[in-house]
């Protein structure tokens, strides 16, 4: 799907930056399963309509993707899904934004390409004009290769307060969209907002970029050294297990915190911008992402199992059971297996209110859904109560869970469909549909799908503490510690 051009000629390295948490998509998209990584518009997630939109674009490298350390088994077999090998994968152990992120990129590039540049991409933003966002690529790529950071701008359609902007400064070459920067700017109130659409002179600050990884190195040394020494450290220090590389986590945790714009945007000469109207939206919120789905006759945007009746203008998404509305309009209205946000679409934006108080009350409704992936599978709480829970357990086809023991809890495991090798102290066992086996405390154990279909079961938890990190790990095939 991605080309290596042999030849020695200036090649385009995309940098997937997939970090964040997306809050104000609460309660679809959590801490564990961010919104770049679930399917809002197609039955591709974000993150792979991201790679995607790139697989038509000439002589460009296989992905570099920068993701979080939690995320790098969704994040491969995401990957896997769409049939792209990225070029490599690299965990931060903690975020620190996007600048030290994408010098870990240009160091990585780099060491492959010393002309090397690279197409920064956000990994949950929607493009809609495939088209003219190769186009603006090209544009951009003209300008890199003589030595300019470029940035593309979003002509605004409206005075919106939650982007920044970018002021164009004098043309350069080739002309008709490409522009020197004369300043960025804050978010601005509605008053200023307002100025800035009417001067057609003002564009939204997309979070996207094409330079020289070189350059983009040159310009962070120079403005923020600090930055730049601790992410060569993390990188320079960096190890390979599986398919990933860990950065080093003593270095990377002493790089300050910030993003390429306030580290190098606004300091450097060589700040480039290309004009772009590519029906592009960041999704930052329940309202904008209503904006860009498709509406029925009412005005209406659903998905799942939903009946409206005298609805209108309302985004109503149900995920695991049936939603009904009447005599509705302007909400929004999202349902999952164990919280329900129901909101005017003008208070979109106080999302992030309820996300902390659920952070305040310790509350895991903001961390994790009910189902929760792992490289093996799933596991899907069914019930919890005083000193038990049940759990619904998927593993795929020869996958294996860690062999493990538990301090405080023992578990019943029943098979519900498929065939099951578990290790139960020192007894191997064969299990199929109906049968089931028990798990005292601080026994060792090991549960392995044989069967060439999903292995699906129900685990009953019983003991004093119930939580996940009472795991001990013997072995794991996925190297967790």
């Amino acid at each position: 799907m991605f080309i290596i051009n042999l030849l020695k000629v200036a090649m385009l390295y995309p940098v997937i930056l997939s970090g964040g948490s997306g809050t104000r998509l609460w309660p679809l998209s959590r801490v564990a399963l961010p919104k770049q990584f679930l399917p809002l518009i197609s039955e591709h997630t974000l993150f792979q309509e991201t790679l995607l939109r790139l697989k038509d674009f000439p002589s460009i490298a296989a992905p570099l993707v920068i993701c979080n350390n939690e995320h790098r088994f969704l994040v491969a077999e995401q990957l896997r899904a769409v049939n792209i090998d990225p070029l490599l994968q690299v965990l931060e152990p903690l975020g620190r934004n996007t600048a030290p992120a994408v010098a870990i990129a240009a160091f990585a590039a780099q060491a492959r390409d010393a002309q090397a540049i690279l197409l920064v991409l956000p990994a949950d933003h929607l493009i809609q004009d495939i088209s003219g966002f190769h186009k603006a690529i090209q544009a951009a790529f003209a300008l890199a290769q003589q030595d300019k950071l470029v940035t593309f701008g979003i002509t605004p359609h409206e005075p919106a307060t939650g982007f920044g902007y970018i002021e164009r400064g004098a043309i350069l070459e080739p002309g008709e969209h490409s522009f020197e920067v004369a300043r960025f700017v804050e978010k601005p109130d509605l008053d200023t907002a307002k100025q800035f659409v009417a001067s057609e002179r003002f564009f939204w600050n997309s979070g996207m970029f094409v330079f020289k990884a070189s350059v983009y190195l040159n310009e962070l040394q120079r403005y923020r050294p600090d930055i730049y020494q601790a992410a060569q450290q993390a990188w320079q220090h960096s190890t390979h297990d599986l398919d990933f590389c860990r950065l080093d986590e003593k270095a990377f945790a002493t790089c300050p915190s910030d993003s390429i714009d306030y580290a190098v945007m606004e300091h450097t000469p060589a700040a480039a911008m290309v004009t772009v109207d590519i029906g592009w939206s960041d999704i930052g919120s329940w309202s904008s992402l209503y904006d860009v789905s498709a509406q029925d006759e009412q005005g209406n945007a659903l998905r799942g199992d939903v009946y409206t009746a005298e609805t209108t203008q309302t985004y109503v998404r149900a995920e695991s059971r049936m939603v009904a509305t009447i005599g509705v309009q302007d909400l929004v209205i999202v349902e999952t297996a164990d919280a329900v946000l129901v909101m005017h679409k003008d208070f979109a934006q106080n999302v992030k209110h309820t996300v902390e108080y659920l952070k305040q009350a310790e509350r895991t409704e903001h961390l994790i859904h009910r189902r929760v992936y792992r490289p093996w599978g799933y596991y899907e709480g069914i019930d919890i109560g005083e000193r038990f829970q049940a759990k619904r357990i998927m593993v795929k086809p020869g996958a294996k869970l860690s062999l493990q023991k538990h301090h405080h809890r023992a578990e019943h495991w029943i098979v519900v469909s498929g065939y099951a090798k578990v290790t139960r102290g020192e007894d191997i066992l064969l299990l199929q549909e109906d049968q089931s086996t028990y798990i005292p405390i601080g026994m060792k154990h090991r549960l392995e799908n044989i069967g060439t279909g999903s292995l699906y079961l129900i685990e009953v938890q019983s003991g004093s503490y119930l939580g996940e990190d009472d795991i001990v790990r013997y072995d794991d095939d996925y190297k967790r510690s």
